[in-house]
């Protein structure tokens, strides 16, 4: 099975990368700049690639078996360019007939907010983050409203800390202030655990310990 994973040299993208190669998938990193994917492997290729360039995502897309994203955001500023590059790439899969769209998210964006602490609902996620989470309402409102077979991840605040592999996920979420950290190891493990599983299909599954 061919993975194809935009966001590849991020902090979550490299967990993703990893993971993926260990699970014996084919992989795919597209990277706008290809230097700084240092993991090397007989099953990867690393494709040079942009966003904000339609053509660059046209020609990454096709023959993929599914595709993942862990874009990040480019900062606290107003912003649209990830909800742009996630319409060139929801639209390049439409018409490549490549269905499978595995996102990560927050939480945070729509109802979620009730999962996060007082703290976060209050002043984080109005104050602080209030421009991405903006962005990121509408990254989701577009892939909804595809043709996609898609899973939307809202993780918690992430952090750099090792795979454990027991956290809790969607409907075991519940209530307020749960919603508080993962690992990108353990968001990588169970945007991984997607591919082949259909339990969140068309779901936005919050996951965090």
């Amino acid at each position: 099975m061919k993975l194809l994973i935009f966001g590849s040299t991020g902090k979550t993208g490299r967990e993703l990368v990893n993971q993926a190669l260990d699970a014996g998938y084919e992989v795919t990193a597209f990277a706008r700049n290809p230097q700084k994917m240092e993991i090397r492997h007989d099953r990867l290729t690393v494709v040079k690639g942009d966003i904000t360039d339609a053509d660059s995502i046209n020609v990454a897309v096709p023959g993929h078996d599914a595709v993942l994203s862990a874009l990040g955001s480019p900062g606290l500023a107003k912003s649209t360019e990830l909800s742009d590059g996630t319409r060139r790439i929801v639209a390049s899969m439409e018409s490549s007939g490549v269905k499978r769209l595995i996102f990560e998210s927050t939480v945070g964006v729509g109802d979620s907010s009730s999962h996060a602490t007082v703290f976060a609902r209050w002043f984080f996620f109005p104050v602080v983050i209030r421009n991405i989470l903006a962005d990121k309402e509408i990254q989701e409102r577009i892939i909804k409203e595809s043709s996609l077979d898609w899973t939307i991840v809202r993780p918690g605040r992430l952090t750099n800390g090792p795979r454990r592999g027991i956290y809790r996920e969607g409907d075991a979420i519940s209530g307020t202030a749960v919603a508080t950290s993962i690992s990108r190891a353990d968001v990588a493990e169970f945007m991984l655990r997607q591919v082949t599983d259909n339990a969140y299909l068309h779901k936005c599954p919050a996951v965090s310990y």
